[in-house]
């Protein structure tokens, strides 16, 4: 009898749980159609005014494909899962509107439910130009085309260690730059990479003409710093709430939201109607999973799960499980010539010892069952921990989709240089090689779609980034070490070294900036 309650509990919170993320999927996608139907209107009333122009709009977005060299490095804006970039849903801004605020931000569209590493290879030819490369070995083991998308032109072709550009993540997305920047490290070409990303072992020493980018000589030094918003850089307990497995992080539940979310993805692609995915696009194409390709059995076949990318395991959310990111962060480093900050958000508090969400009202109607949801967040009994000293309660501080001490900076499987933050101008000059990173009082989205939202925060936090990158992050021969002292952080110091568990390991002055062993 208690099975069965609890059951009938479980299918009522998951009939919640895809209800609310459906009528939040509605809102945005409604949203950006008015307001692409109020433009159509407006242009129907004023036709003459609106040639002009017209004209003079696709001039100026022209000229603002390309970064010229010579001027300031570009910011790119990576989004994160279920994201979009410039281009989808009609004028709507996954940032908000974030990238008006200065003249060289790149808002690339990388697919939504892609796996890190392809949305990593379509990162660099959105940037570089010319066509989509997945790799050989990893398209034939993933059952995917090797070429993807071309870019006839690349938003920014004169890329190079002499130009090199600044990337600033969201969710997801700060996993994408990392993985991004170790290819450009490592000169390994695509088929040794994927390889590389799925196992615990150190990258490969390649050949020096070997290069992870045919005709392309890379280096870490391409990329000038990463800003992580809100970043996945340790994976979430709440891909296992939606559905992947605890004991493996890598396969779906049998009843779950994933699931409902992999029919729909699958039904979507399959239909392939071109309007609708230049609208908006998951970015599974190169499976080929339309109509066209498969067929009736082939939809049969994507339903049952014996195709495509969730059968294959080639798709994002496995890579934000615990497990998925340990394996991803054991083949990336910290590089000492690349400046890195990250902001961690959280809407939890301690009340008598007990984690809970920090305010009603101030969390998004979409986060706040999952915010109390990881509250109370316990690994099942039976099932092996993610690593071998994790801890319940070191997660359960969230921002409704990640824990607070997976956003600070990398800590596994092997904790990188990293700084707490208490106050900005206490820290210049910033050093390269450390993670400085911030803990602020905010959700998941907090600082994205919706800018009204955030209010003034929106133009401080954004403004600040933007003023990092251009008054604050240079490179030079020798270093400077700030005069500040390191502040301890009184919400981790009991995980701040993994493998001794209760001791905050930070000295009182900075760290070198040393990679990681």
């Amino acid at each position: 009898m208690a099975g069965l309650s609890i059951g009938i509990l479980n299918l009522i919170e998951l009939f919640v749980s895809t209800a609310t993320h459906l009528l939040f999927a509605f809102y945005i996608l409604s949203s950006a159609m008015a307001s692409d139907l109020f433009q159509v209107l407006t242009d129907c009333l004023r036709p003459n005014v609106v040639d002009l122009g017209t004209g003079g709009k696709e001039e100026e977005s022209k000229e603002k494909v390309l970064v010229l060299e010579g001027s300031p490095p570009p910011i790119v804006l990576v989004h994160g899962i279920f994201g979009f970039g410039k281009g989808r849903l009609g004028g709507l801004s996954y940032f908000a509107g974030a990238e008006k605020k200065d003249d060289r931000v790149l808002v690339p569209d990388l697919g939504s439910l892609t796996s890190i590493y392809d949305r990593a290879r379509e990162l660099f030819y959105y940037l570089k130009g010319g066509q989509v490369d997945y790799g050989e070995e990893h398209s034939l083991q993933f059952g995917h085309l090797q070429f993807g998308k071309i870019y006839e032109q690349g938003h920014y072709p004169s890329w190079d260690e002499h130009h090199p550009v600044h990337f600033v993540g969201h969710s997801a997305g700060v996993q994408v730059a990392r993985v991004l920047q170790q290819m450009l490290a490592d000169k390994v070409p695509p088929l040794l990479h994927s390889i590389s990303l799925t196992s615990s072992s150190s990258p490969p020493t390649c050949a020096v003409n070997q290069q992870a980018f045919t005709g392309h000589d890379t280096s870490e030094d391409w990329v000038l710093s990463i800003t992580s918003l809100s970043g996945a850089l340790n994976g979430t307990t709440r891909s296992y709430y939606d559905g992947m497995q605890p004991e493996n992080g890598r396969l779906l539940k049998p009843i779950c939201l994933l699931q409902v979310c992999r029919l729909g993805v699958i039904v979507y692609d399959w239909l392939d109607a071109a309007w609708l995915k230049n609208y908006y696009n998951f970015g599974f194409d190169h499976f080929r999973m339309g109509w066209r390709w498969t067929g009736i059995s082939g939809l049969v076949d994507l339903l049952s799960n014996n195709t495509g990318p969730f059968a294959s395991e080639d798709w994002i959310v496995p890579d934000l499980t615990i497990q998925g990111s340990i394996k991803l962060n054991s083949g990336l480093r910290t590089f000492p010539n690349t400046f890195y900050f990250s902001y961690a958000t959280k809407r939890t508090k301690r009340v008598f010892g007990h984690t809970m969400p920090s305010s009603i009202w101030g969390i998004h109607p979409l986060l706040f069952i999952p915010v109390l949801q990881m509250c109370q967040w316990r690994f099942p009994h039976g099932v092996p921990p993610p690593h071998k000293d994790y801890r319940d309660e070191d997660w359960q501080d969230n921002d409704g989709a990640l824990n607070t001490i997976s956003m600070t900076h990398p800590r596994l499987p092997v904790e990188h240089p990293s700084f707490f933050v208490v106050d900005d101008s206490k820290c210049h000059p910033l050093q390269p090689g450390i993670w400085y990173y911030k803990i602020i009082e905010a959700d998941h989205i907090f600082f994205i779609v919706n800018r009204e939202r955030a209010g003034v925060q929106f133009d401080l936090l954004y403004d600040g980034i933007f003023q990092r990158c251009r008054k604050h992050i240079f490179r030079s021969g020798t270093p400077i070490l700030p005069n500040d002292t390191a502040i301890s952080d009184p919400h981790y110091s009991q995980t701040t070294e993994v493998g001794d568990q209760g001791t905050d390991k930070r000295s009182d002055q900075m760290p070198s900036p040393q990679i990681p062993a």
